[in-house]
């Protein structure tokens, strides 16, 4: 099975966080910031992946080092879980409609970490998340996963459509990307290693 398990605690964050690419269920998200919860768990479902996240941050001051933090330990968390890639796709791409949004998420497990992003938002606030912090999540997400990944919204008005439209098509590519293909021996790259 590939999964793994993390705990990352700092001054400002306590977070335990498991991850399984081979389950489905269960997907419990307890991040203490609703609308973060309810992306994460967009994430998971279509990514089809089992994701059980605790976090306890400092939320008196903002939802920021909690959402940058869980980034950063679910990107840990992946790359732990991937092993060595070996028999993956590698590559995954998805298109998500929400309404009038499309969003397209793109990506690479390269091994080099990039992310392009490509939206923006018109309300600073969804609840009590700050959707400046989509950004910031999936940066750190593509930093630890070691990965490219490039998303972009078409069009699209509704922040909240925005957001998850940009949290469903990254799992979806993500799923693409880590699913084993038969027809690939050892790891999906000239280079022998990714």
């Amino acid at each position: 099975m590939r999964k793994a398990e993390i705990t990352r605690n700092t001054a400002e964050t306590k977070i335990t966080l498991a991850v399984n690419l081979d389950a489905q269920a269960p997907v419990e998200i307890q991040t203490g910031v609703g609308f973060f919860d309810h992306m994460l768990t967009l994430f998971a479902s279509h990514g089809r992946m089992s994701l059980v996240v605790k976090a306890d941050g400092d939320l008196w001051v903002d939802s920021h080092h909690t959402v940058e933090d869980v980034g950063i330990a679910l990107g840990i968390a992946l790359r732990e879980a991937l092993g060595d890639k070996a028999g993956i796709n590698r590559y995954g791409t998805s298109f998500v409609p929400m309404d009038e949004t499309l969003g397209m998420a793109s990506l690479d497990l390269s091994g080099r970490s990039y992310l392009v992003f490509d939206a923006e938002f018109t309300n600073p606030t969804l609840g009590n998340f700050d959707t400046e912090l989509v950004e910031e999540f999936f940066q750190a997400l593509a930093f630890n996963v070691q990965m490219n990944l490039h998303l972009k919204i078409l069009h699209g008005k509704n922040n909240h459509h925005i957001s998850e439209s940009l949290f469903k098509a990254t799992g979806r590519a993500l799923r693409e990307a880590v699913t084993l293909n038969p027809e690939i021996h050892g790891v999906n790259s000239t280079k022998g290693v990714l």
